[in-house]
């Protein structure tokens, strides 16, 4: 077991706003609570790096640019060049998209190109880089040489959902991945994750970074069990 704080747990969470729709405003919003809750990333579309690098100026909350977002369906070479023009306009995390239909096709020796060439970019700029396996539409055969080939490549993260597909983390997948990744590459997990319970159980699970955007809820909701329990940590 080990012991957590209200910041470790606010240390966990990629602070998400994906939506097409969302205004400048949603977007300021979504850094202005990171910066009151302490949260590790902003998780945002690509486009609004720069925007997001400028309002977190200062601080040290990072900001993840979503590449090939929610559907992974382009070139390596579209994907590499997204993952760099993020990186210069102020991201300093990448989150992509595995190209499902090959995936889907069995052509790992493409996936494994893919992946290397991204988290090669991110290596080189010194970032974390996190590949999103998007489970609901995975076997489990797929699932484990998606973590065969991560175990290869050693991304930083490998993440189990968009939160855009058909379902979203679960306790199994995570501890899946957990299992089959190695020591050198962590578990995100994200998707459905919108209350402290199952924020709790994919930490229980394994998963070290949580992509969702209900963090604000998820703290306060974590923040008063600890002080009607007169607790300053929690161990899991």
């Amino acid at each position: 077991m080990s012991t957590w704080t209200l910041d470790d747990f606010a240390q966990l969470i990629d602070h998400t706003n994906l939506h097409p729709d969302a205004t400048e405003d949603d977007i300021r919003r979504l850094c202005d609570e990171a910066k009151r809750h302490h949260f590790k990333m902003v998780a945002i579309n690509q486009t609004q790096a720069c925007f997001c690098s400028e309002q977190l100026a200062g601080t040290d909350i990072h900001v993840g640019a979503a590449i090939a977002f929610p559907l992974g369906q382009t070139t390596i070479a579209a994907k590499v060049f997204e993952t760099c023009d993020a990186l210069k306009n102020g991201a300093n995390e990448i989150d992509y998209v595995v190209n499902l239909t090959q995936v889907k096709e069995h052509n790992w020796k493409y996936v494994s190109e893919e992946m290397s060439e991204i988290v090669d970019a991110c290596d080189r700029a010194g970032v974390p880089s996190k590949v999103i396996f998007e489970n609901c539409y995975l076997t489990q055969d797929e699932k484990l040489h998606l973590c065969k080939i991560a175990r290869e490549v050693r991304p930083t993260f490998v993440k189990t959902s968009t939160g855009f597909g058909t379902g979203g983390a679960t306790v199994a997948d995570v501890e899946l991945m957990c299992a089959h990744v190695g020591d050198g590459v962590l578990v995100k997990a994200a998707g459905g994750i919108r209350d402290a319970d199952t924020f709790l159980a994919m930490i229980r699970a394994g998963a070290r970074r949580i992509g969702t955007s209900s963090g604000v809820a998820i703290i306060e909701e974590l923040a008063r069990r600890m002080e009607e329990a007169s607790v300053s940590t929690l161990e899991l």
